[in-house]
């Protein structure tokens, strides 16, 4: 891909991103005793010092911390998923506390964090037997939760939104400087790929997660948000009564038959189960502009969680494969 990073792209991008809706204003600061506190998901959160002993939810929150400089303070990764830990991490020094789900409130507890970072609100689910962040509070663990993850931003998450993270992450964590250059990264990426399709043709688009044979498509929020920048006209709208309540619905195949998109993304957890949804696909709406034509991407379901760097690295992802002559 063709990436151009420089002073006057960085500044246009802060114009262009400032304007592009609901994007979030990160706050921050550090006061003489070393306090630090930033506000995140309607709340503030506080902590003493620099944290030493740092919780990652998800190995794309531990892929962000490692490019914020900090991956020697991590001492645990949770919701795993098979997937290998970071290369520039310690395995021996790095706890894997869960596969597919969060930790329990004990053995997340048990390994003693002073910052834990999650994708989303869901990991601190008292009822389902999580550990509350009020109960991490009284524990001596702040909790940060990325913000499209908050609660409330859900539905109205934006990519750039990755950007109010690295700057509060990094207030949080005393490495500003490591942050500011990584934001600076972004913000540039996300400028230079929004002015190289600005004038392409946007061609239709689902994203789909489909389990077994029940199609869910996405119609709202972060995955919904990359795929416009992407370049990208979705056939679902957060307008639509379907995701009214939340980012994705299940939908009928008449449905998707009727909509005929011209591309498919589908969000995939695996190898094998990208192969189920291309044999499902086939099989079953062979007729569909986006089957038809073989213009049917796969990418990774942990990647679009809010949060993390894989949200660019998906956004690259797209823009390339819905503008290859661009890109």
């Amino acid at each position: 891909m063709r990436r151009t990073v420089s002073g006057a792209v960085v500044v246009l991008g802060t114009v262009l991103l400032g304007g592009c809706g609901q994007s979030v204003t990160p706050t921050g600061a550090a006061d003489d005793t070393g306090v630090r506190s930033i506000e995140n998901c309607g709340r503030t959160v506080t902590v003493n010092g620099e944290p030493e002993r740092l919780v990652s939810m998800m190995p794309g929150t531990t892929d962000l911390l490692v490019r914020l400089g900090v991956g020697d303070h991590i001492v645990a990764e949770a919701q795993s998923k098979g997937a290998p830990l970071n290369a520039e991490l310690d395995s021996q020094a790095v706890e894997r506390l869960s596969e597919d789900g969060p930790p329990s409130r004990e053995v997340l507890l048990n390994v003693a964090p002073d910052l834990v970072v999650s994708p989303t609100s869901y990991e601190f689910t008292a009822e389902q037997g999580f550990a509350s962040i009020d109960q991490l509070s009284d524990a001596g663990a702040a909790v940060y939760i990325s913000t499209a993850g908050c609660f409330d931003r859900r539905k109205t998450a934006e990519v750039s939104d990755l950007i109010v993270d690295i700057e509060n992450l990094s207030a949080l964590l005393g490495t500003e400087r490591v942050g500011a250059e990584l934001a600076d990264d972004v913000r540039a990426e996300i400028v230079t790929i929004t002015q190289a399709v600005d004038d392409q043709p946007k061609p239709t688009v689902a994203q789909l997660f489909i389990e077994g044979t029940t199609i869910s498509a996405v119609g709202a929020g972060l995955e919904y948000d990359i795929i416009r920048t992407a370049g990208g006209d979705n056939v679902f709208d957060p307008g639509d009564p379907e995701f009214s309540d939340f980012i994705a619905a299940v939908i009928s195949p008449e449905e998707l038959i009727a909509r005929d998109p011209e591309v498919l993304v589908v969000s995939v957890m695996s190898d094998a189960h990208e192969q189920s949804v291309r044999a499902l696909l086939a099989d079953r709406f062979p007729d569909v502009a986006a089957v038809r034509d073989g213009r049917i991407i796969a990418v990774s379901s942990d990647a679009v969680m809010p949060g993390t760097w894989g949200n660019l690295e998906v956004l690259r992802q797209l823009a390339g494969a819905f503008h290859p002559s661009v890109f």
